[in-house]
């Protein structure tokens, strides 16, 4: 458990409990990934990638089951412990950027630091501008969300993910709103911090064309895992996007 960042063990997941209409989403999920995993889940609409995903990313709770993350049974955390859980191990990264669109790209990214340390630092300001260069943006750093383009805006979006160093990032349809170039270059800009830092990433999406690219891939079908196959190694692209 120690190298893991994620297990799930017999996790299940019910809506409209002990009603006439409980329904199971979940059933009995048991995933491991390892830390440095570049995981991606795939599956039709509706078979339970995003309940899959709220869990993993302590948003919703399991019904049945446990979870671990970082090594820490969340079947033990109250809401304020997984509050602090999630926010100091897992970042996320959403097909809609959810940038504040009157904030400046510099400030977008320090959000996520500013409710841990309550103020800005020089630090603080510092770990985001090394981000921004990291996702190539830092020359709009003082540009307000709303002027930039979806490709930038995006790069904002995982920027901000990474602001408090996490384990784990899980992005749910992460260039989903992107022309080809611009998914292309965020992919990479993820993949290359995966390499770089073993940062775990999970993404969901229905691009078979990212997903392939990933070192595995999980297919859900109604609520079930019913394949999970590794990929060869493959190589981190560099440059030749916006």
């Amino acid at each position: 458990m120690a190298d893991d960042s994620v297990r799930l063990d017999g996790v299940r997941k019910s809506y409209n409990v002990t009603t006439p209409t409980e329904t199971e989403v979940l059933h009995g999920i048991d995933l491991t990934l390892a830390r440095g995993e570049f995981a991606a889940v795939i599956g039709p609409s509706g078979s339970g990638k995003s309940t899959l995903l709220n869990i993993i990313g302590l948003l919703d709770r399991p019904t049945a089951g446990k979870l671990f993350v970082a090594g820490a049974d969340t079947s033990v955390l109250d809401d304020r412990g997984l509050t602090r859980l999630r926010g100091r191990s897992i970042g996320f990264v959403f097909q809609y950027h959810y940038l504040i669109s009157a904030f400046t790209a510099i400030e977008n990214v320090m959000m996520p630091m500013l409710v841990e340390h309550t103020f800005p630092s020089d630090a603080i300001r510092r770990r985001a501008i090394e981000l921004l260069e990291r996702m190539e943006i830092a020359p709009w750093k003082d540009n307000p969300a709303a002027n930039m383009s979806g490709g930038q805006q995006q790069r904002v979006a995982v920027a901000r993910a990474l602001a408090m160093n996490p384990g784990v990032v899980l992005a749910d349809e992460p260039t989903g709103n992107l022309d080809t170039r611009s998914a292309d270059g965020v992919f990479r800009l993820m993949r290359e911090i995966n390499v770089e830092k073993r940062t775990t990433f999970l993404l969901v999406t229905h691009n078979m064309n990212l997903a392939r690219r990933c070192d595995r891939i999980i297919e859900v079908i109604d609520g079930r895992i019913t394949s999970d196959e590794r990929q060869a190694p493959h190589p981190v692209r560099q440059g030749g996007d916006d």
